[in-house]
């Protein structure tokens, strides 16, 4: 049994291959046979055959992961649909008034909250609590400690 898996997983491996680099197979020209004409972003011939499916160079560098840091806390309700929809409020509101500016809505159980940013120190944190504060439409904040999202 073992051997027969050995020879198909041997017969089989070099169409594997074979399909990691079917565009640039697909476009050498052959006598006797038609041509092929493949119009596609050069983004697609990087993912064909990669494990790792990076789009650009710039998704490249950015790689995404998680660590220990800060977020303003904007509004913590209770946990019901009005408590949601103040939440999107709140997060709706900082958004037009600040683009750039990261916002979270998420049910963390008993209640909804908002919050903002994915900040390392508490330094950053306090000064766009500051920012936002000097606008007048928010009344309770809070600095807490999180797990962030951050690009390294």
């Amino acid at each position: 049994m073992k051997k027969i898996l050995g020879a198909i997983l041997f017969m089989f491996l070099p169409l594997a291959l074979y399909g990691q680099d079917i565009v640039k197979t697909l476009k050498t020209n052959k006598s006797g046979q038609g041509r092929v004409t493949i119009y596609q972003s050069s983004a697609i011939d990087a993912l064909i055959g990669r494990a790792d499916n990076v789009l650009s160079e710039e998704n490249k560098s950015a790689k995404k992961g998680k660590a220990v840091g800060y977020r303003v806390m904007l509004y913590a309700g209770n946990n019901s649909r009005v408590s949601r929809s103040e939440a999107e409020s709140v997060a709706k509101q900082v958004k037009e008034m600040f683009p750039e500016a990261v916002v979270y809505v998420r049910f963390s159980s008993p209640r909804w909250l908002c919050q903002l940013g994915d900040f390392r120190n508490i330094e950053e944190a306090d000064a766009w609590m500051r920012k936002i504060n000097a606008t007048g439409k928010f009344k309770e904040m809070s600095i807490v400690k999180e797990q962030i999202n951050v690009q390294f």
